[in-house]
């Protein structure tokens, strides 16, 4: 099967619009041209791909309040935008710089660094809106016919070290990887994608105006943008994929301009996930502390971090009293709910925790921050088997989730659940792209299970499905 040329993943937020990009009238045909050079199924493929070699090498964030957030938010504006298949996989990566990326196939990329630097919804979801237009748009398939000798070999190699640049910031690791060949056939995929970038901004504006949200903070953002690299030109260019210019900047203001002014909402949701990132990157737990107090963005914000902030340092009775009174104030957010529980497990009150998200989750069926946390504090109470039921009901809502296999093999331990310790770690490892060690484990499994058929045949039947994706894998 032919899967040609590279990441339209670079094709992320940071670009330079080109003095060839598509003037406002000239929205592209999207249908069998592009669809006969690269299919959406072979860009889901793609994407998956991506996916794994992201989950193998990049530090994820294992929060999931935070990811909740993140996803969330994606999938409202999702139904704003252009995108035919609204099926995507966000990957929130433990990075304090500003980036973001989109790969074919649904996969977005978000740094923490974004939701430090975007002082409010409007200027995050700019970024987002951007995103989600390069997918709508199908900016890879129509950017990859000067690669379409690309074999996916090299597909794989070019995915490899371009994961870590982008992603990790690792420039010396990712050079390492692609060989000279390989990094100056991403460069040039890069520069040909510079023509894209003014049509994304354009039209993540449009999705914004949709979504009732500013369509100014995408100008906010650039700006904020264009300080935080102000001093990084002397990098390579094709690593920083595309400077933010003036013009740039000056285009976004002009297009948010013809649009009715409308008040800038604040977003209390986004202004406490700001304030978690911000306590997650403090120098230590006591300079958070000291920072939160000092918080003039909102009350609820400020409230929030000097909470979690106070659980960072010990003072677990202050921090259960402050979540709980901001929960009562505003007894509708998951968000809140679920840092209530994560608060009482923190302070040792397990039972306490589970009584009380057993109850939110009777009111947010499989919840995914909530079940987790329940799942948490019923170990905390050594009531194992039953964490194990809660997150195995979690791996077949939530299977695309790697958070759910690990904690569902670490409980299962717990639990003295072997089988399900091996199978648990063999979707694991299979969403790393291990596929040698998800065998082994599922082998593992099989060899564990007497006088059951349906369970061994079902092994069986997984092992023969994971060797067939490993050989595809391998191309």
């Amino acid at each position: 099967m032919r899967i040609l040329a590279l990441l339209a993943f670079a094709v992320g937020l940071t670009g330079l619009p080109s003095s060839h990009a598509a003037a406002p009238d000239e929205l592209p045909e999207l249908g069998d041209a592009s669809s006969a050079i690269v299919s959406p199924a072979e860009e889901r493929r793609l994407g998956q791909m991506f996916l794994k070699q992201v989950r193998s090498q990049i530090p994820a964030v294992d929060d999931e309040i935070l990811k909740y957030y993140v996803a969330t938010q994606l999938r409202q504006l999702a139904q704003h935008s252009d995108l035919k298949d609204a099926t995507l996989y966000p990957v929130l990566i433990d990075n304090p710089t500003i980036n973001a990326f989109a790969v074919p196939g649904g996969v977005v990329g978000v740094h923490l660094g974004l939701l430090l630097h975007a002082r409010d919804v409007h200027e995050y979801s700019a970024v987002m809106a951007h995103e989600l237009a390069h997918l709508g748009q199908r900016h890879f398939a129509r950017d990859i016919e000067a690669q379409r000798q690309a074999t996916l070999p090299m597909l794989v190699g070019l995915l490899a070290g371009a994961v870590l640049m982008a992603a990790s910031g690792d420039v010396d690791a990712g050079l390492a990887t692609m060989s000279g060949t390989q990094a100056a056939v991403l460069q040039n995929q890069l520069r040909y994608s510079r023509s894209r970038e003014q049509e994304a901004d354009r039209i993540g504006i449009n999705t914004m105006v949709r979504a009732d949200l500013d369509p100014h903070g995408m100008e906010r953002m650039f700006g904020r943008m264009q300080r935080a690299y102000r001093f990084r030109e002397t990098m390579p260019e094709f690593l920083l994929t595309h400077p933010i210019t003036e013009s740039r900047i000056a285009d976004a203001r002009n297009q948010a301009a013809q649009h009715p002014e409308r008040s800038r909402v604040v977003s209390r949701d986004y202004q406490i996930m700001r304030a978690r990132v911000l306590v997650r990157f403090a120098q230590s737990p006591q300079d958070a502390l000291a920072r939160a107090r000092d918080d003039d963005v909102s009350a609820v914000a400020r409230d929030y971090r000097l909470a979690l902030a106070r659980s960072g340092v010990g003072e677990h009775v202050e921090a259960v009293l402050d979540m709980k009174r901001l929960l009562d104030l505003n007894p509708g957010s998951i968000l809140l709910a679920a840092s209530y529980g994560e608060a009482l497990i923190a302070a040792d009150r397990g039972a306490d925790a589970a009584a009380f998200l057993a109850h939110q989750l009777v009111i947010n069926p499989d919840n995914q921050p909530l079940a987790m946390l329940y799942a948490r504090a019923l170990s905390e109470i050594d009531r194992h088997g039953d964490a194990k039921e809660v997150l195995i009901r979690q791996s077949r809502v939530h299977g695309d989730d790697m958070d759910v296999w690990y904690a569902l093999a670490e409980t299962a331990g717990l639990a003295g659940d072997i089988v399900a310790v091996h199978r648990a770690r063999a979707e694991f490892f299979a969403m790393r792209g291990a596929y040698q060690k998800a065998i082994q484990h599922l082998e593992y499994a099989r060899g564990l299970v007497e006088d059951n058929y349906q369970l061994t045949a079902g092994l069986t039947q997984r092992i023969l499905d994971l060797r067939t994706e490993f050989e595809a894998f391998k191309g």
